[in-house]
C-alpha cells in the first residue's frame, strides 16, 4: 500500500460495523468485495429507491465509454480517483482490452484504507502489478495526491494522463473547517496534469428531473447522510460543468451520461425496470487540457 492521508484533513473514519460507500457501490455493480453490513444497507436502499442501481450502472457505463474513447485517442495512462474497489468492468480491464499490455498503466486512488486493501488483493490476482497499482490518497489534498502518483513511478510524466472522476463528487469533500472543497481540489489536481491530458467527470444532478426522480434523490441523500459516511450533494448541471472550466470539452459536449457517445453499445443496458426519466440523472463530460 502506497501513501497515507494528510494530517491536515478530517480523518477518514473506518468502522467495520458500518457500511462503506465503496463496498456498497461494489455491491450495486454486482461485485463480491463487500460484507454483510454493506449488502444489508444496499438492499435497504434498493428496496426503497431502486433507481440507485440504475444510477450506479449509468456511471459505470460512462466510465467504460470514456476509457475506450480516450484509449482510441492514444491515452495509455489512467488515474482513477475515488475508484472504490475495482469491480467487473474496472478501468484496467477496459484499458487493457483497448490498448493492451505493455502500454497501458492504471493507477487507482481511494481514501478508504479498507477499500485500498481489497483493491490491492484484487489487482494482485486479476491484474498486472507492474502496470496496475492502487494507492491510498485523498482528493482533498491534491498536491499530496499528485506527489504520491509520482512516487509510484508508474506514469511517464512527459505523457498525457486521463484523470477519471466517476461517481465521486456527489460525496462532499470537506476540509478541517467543514468547508466543501471538492471543486477547488479538482481544479488544483487538473493543474498538475501534463499538457494534453484529459479529465472525465460524471455526477448526479437533481435539476429539472421528474417529480418521482426528485423524490428518490432526496430520499437517497437522506439515507446516505444518516449512514454517516459523508454528506451527499446533487449539484446543478452548471455547477458540475464548471468543474472542468478551462478545458476543451470533447464532443458531444456536456450531456447526460447515457447520451455521451451512445453509439458505443459494447456494454449492455441496465437490467432494471425504471422510467426513461431516470436516464436524465447523471451529467457527464470529458475535457482536454
Amino acid at each position: 500500500m502506497v501513501g497515507r492521508q494528510s494530517g491536515q484533513l478530517p480523518p477518514v473514519t473506518v468502522r467495520l460495523d458500518r457500511p462503506s460507500v465503496a463496498r456498497v457501490y461494489n455491491y450495486y455493480l454486482g461485485g463480491t468485495t463487500n460484507w454483510a453490513v454493506d449488502r444489508e444497507f444496499g438492499d435497504r436502499v434498493l428496496d426503497q429507491f431502486p433507481i440507485m442501481r440504475h444510477i450506479a450502472t449509468i456511471h459505470r457505463q460512462f466510465l467504460g465509454r470514456a476509457v475506450r474513447h480516450l484509449s482510441a485517442l492514444g491515452i495509455r495512462q489512467f488515474l482513477d480517483v475515488g475508484s472504490g474497489i475495482p469491480a467487473a468492468g474496472a478501468t484496467h480491464e477496459i484499458a487493457d482490452a483497448c490498448g493492451g499490455p505493455p502500454d497501458t498503466r492504471v493507477l487507482y486512488v481511494d481514501n478508504d484504507p479498507v477499500a485500498v486493501a481489497h483493491g490491492e488483493v484484487l489487482l494482485n490476482s486479476n491484474g498486472d502489478p507492474r502496470r496496475h497499482v492502487m494507492i491510498e490518497a485523498d482528493l482533498r489534498d491534491p498536491d499530496a495526491l499528485w506527489r504520491q502518483v509520482i512516487d509510484t513511478q508508474l506514469f511517464d510524466r512527459s505523457e498525457p494522463v486521463a484523470l477519471l472522476l466517476i461517481a465521486l463528487l456527489h460525496l462532499q469533500q470537506r476540509d478541517v473547517l467543514g468547508n466543501e472543497i471538492g471543486p477547488r481540489s479538482v481544479a488544483r489536481l487538473c493543474a498538475r496534469l501534463p499538457k494534453g491530458s484529459y479529465v472525465a467527470l460524471s455526477h448526479a444532478t437533481d435539476e429539472e428531473v421528474e417529480p418521482d426522480v426528485s423524490a428518490a434523490l432526496a430520499g437517497l441523500k437522506e439515507i446516505y447522510d444518516a449512514a454517516g459516511d459523508g454528506s451527499v450533494t446533487w449539484r446543478s448541471r452548471a455547477e458540475i460543468s464548471a468543474m472542468l472550466d478551462g478545458l476543451d470539452i470533447l464532443d458531444p459536449g456536456w450531456t447526460f451520461a447515457t447520451e455521451w457517445h451512445a453509439e458505443d453499445t459494447e456494454l449492455p443496458a441496465p437490467d432494471v425496470s425504471l422510467p426513461p426519466s431516470s436516464n436524465l440523472v447523471v451529467w457527464a463530460g470529458v475535457g482536454r487540457k
